[in-house]
């Protein structure tokens, strides 16, 4: 008998999280999904149940953490952050108080969206912040935890990013050269990266895993 399962998307607005959300209304492994968003839409599907949030105060909406997966996918730059410590709020402290609520209400698999060269000891604050938050969601204890850490991230975002739209040009341009064990560096569709986060979480193994940039491709494209 094949039972039907609910996730949650914390963070479903942004290039990965939206695309997450139309995977997910589409897969019929799923018969209920609720979104956790700052902002409203309104949309109507018979899966969705969209909730709109303070994310500064997650633990009062921990009644929409009773799930069988947690999707985490928060993100900013610094720049729209306004400063170091606000985006650590963003990047680091909110993932980590929502999967806190997600061990507190029984969730068995969770699949974050971190960053490629996540380290907690980088000399960049951004892959810093990375990699304490995924070192601080590991230790919480949830029995399946997955880290995607995409390269460069294709899609079409809400916001012009000047940055990233030279990084497109570029990363096209070094395609060709990023062989080997370079090729975890090639840039990589918001679309490929929501696929392969619904595949690993479907027979999702116990223990922590990280997801490199390159097999978030390969199986994403599958």
């Amino acid at each position: 008998m094949n039972l039907k399962k609910s996730a949650l998307i914390i963070g479903a607005t942004g290039l990965v999280g939206a695309q997450l959300k139309k995977e997910i209304l589409q897969n019929s492994d799923y018969d209920k999904l609720t979104i956790i968003v700052r902002n409203q839409k309104e949309e109507e599907h018979q899966k969705l149940t969209e909730v709109k949030a303070d994310f500064a105060s997650l633990c009062d909406y921990k009644q929409y953490f009773h799930v069988d997966d947690l999707y985490i996918c928060l993100g900013t730059t610094r720049r729209k952050a306004g400063s170091k410590e606000n985006f650590r709020k963003v990047d680091h402290d909110y993932v980590v108080e929502a999967a806190k609520l997600a061990k507190e209400c029984g969730v068995k698999r969770i699949a974050i969206v971190s960053a490629i060269g996540a380290d907690p000891n980088s000399r960049f604050f951004y892959n810093q912040v990375k990699g304490e938050m995924e070192n601080a969601v590991a230790n919480i204890g949830i029995p399946s935890t997955y880290f995607f850490r995409p390269s460069l991230l294709l899609g079409n975002r809400k916001e012009f990013r000047l940055g990233e739209k030279i990084g497109e040009v570029l990363g096209s341009a070094m395609k060709p050269f990023l062989r080997g064990k370079l090729e975890r560096y090639r840039s990589v569709q918001g679309k490929e990266v929501a696929k392969a986060m619904i595949k690993f979480l479907k027979n999702g193994r116990n223990g922590v895993h990280v997801v490199e940039s390159d097999l978030i491709a390969k199986i994403g494209k599958l």
